[in-house]
């Protein structure tokens, strides 16, 4: 078997290196050599992690497009990690075309990759969480754009650094977002289709409003509502400094170093439950308690291997 890249090797490989690195980590997933370059890629991390969610149709490819500009822009690389159904006949990526993307093929600098929901509902499968850990420590900025049908929005929110909220005008008023429950997710909002005019101003004002009824408790980060426009450029520049102040609230606060241990005890949970479910997690319950997220996937390797053999012993 070839031996695996360095993160630096990763990080001067251009395209084709990190398209090879992302296909070893799905047909070589759960061994004990990927595992430990994966906890070393999350101790490793160098860029932050921008989450996108909200319907379909909202503009979420066409605001990747804008974002993915507006970083070049400023000579940061980007990788996109597109989540999109899966085909009931392949597994694959139904939408893995990426057409709306207009990025320059030779820019070595920006990476594009669509990649199955698979079994989880428009979520993130472990193949996603493991390229999200891999992405952050080569690039500079990663872009995860979910599929948006109601699961996708939690799972979001244990893999990135800023989860951005996507609505479009006509989306409903406070109580129904109150009611959907997915306004406690988002760390900045985004109302697309600005150039509508009074029906975009009247969508953000119901969700300011929604806003202030669930996080009254929390002075800590407030959330901006950025009015934007992917077809006219209006509110583009605005949404991208929200984006760079939370990210900078979080490193600045200390928060960020938390959030992501957090995030990969999490992982860590999940790759449980969804190999050996709720029983698993009931004989290795302790254990995820005192873990502290540093190697989440090397862990899972042990834990993984000693239910396996409980299992057998008829033990579990």
């Amino acid at each position: 078997m070839k031996p695996l890249p360095g993160l630096t090797e990763l990080r001067q490989g251009g395209k084709r290196a990190l398209s090879r690195m992302l296909t070893r980590l799905e047909t070589e997933a759960q061994t004990d050599e990927i595992s430990a370059f994966l906890d070393h890629a999350c101790a490793n991390a160098m860029g932050r992690v921008l989450g996108l969610t909200g319907p379909p149709g909202v503009g979420k490819s066409t605001l990747t497009d804008a974002l993915i500009r507006h970083f070049r822009a400023t000579d940061l690389s980007v990788a996109v990690l597109a989540i999109d159904p899966s085909s009931q006949f392949t597994g694959g990526a139904l939408l893995g075309d990426r057409t709306r993307l207009q990025t320059d093929p030779g820019d070595q600098d920006v990476f594009v990759r669509s990649m199955a929901a698979r079994d989880r509902l428009g979520g993130l499968s472990d193949h996603a969480i493991a390229a999200i850990a891999l992405l952050r420590s080569v690039v500079d900025r990663v872009i995860v754009e979910s599929v948006g049908i109601g699961q996708s929005e939690g799972d979001l929110v244990q893999a990135c650094d800023t989860l951005v909220l996507c609505i479009q005008p006509g989306s409903g008023d406070s109580l129904q977002f109150m009611k959907a429950g997915i306004m406690e997710l988002p760390d900045v909002v985004a109302v697309t289709k600005a150039d509508m005019g009074a029906a975009a101003r009247r969508a953000a004002s119901d969700v300011a409003g929604a806003l202030s009824l669930s996080r009254e408790t929390q002075s800590h980060w407030q959330v901006p509502v950025c009015e934007i426009s992917a077809r006219t450029g209006e509110g583009l520049d605005d949404l991208a400094e929200a984006i760079a102040k939370h990210g900078d609230f979080l490193e600045a606060s200390g928060e960020l170093q938390s959030q992501r241990a957090e995030q990969q005890r999490h992982w860590l949970r999940d790759m449980v439950r969804a190999d050996f479910g709720t029983a698993g997690l009931a004989v290795v319950g302790e254990m995820l308690e005192t873990d502290t997220g540093e190697r989440p996937f090397s862990c899972f390797q042990g834990i993984s291997k000693d239910l396996k053999r409980r299992l057998e012993d008829g033990q579990a």
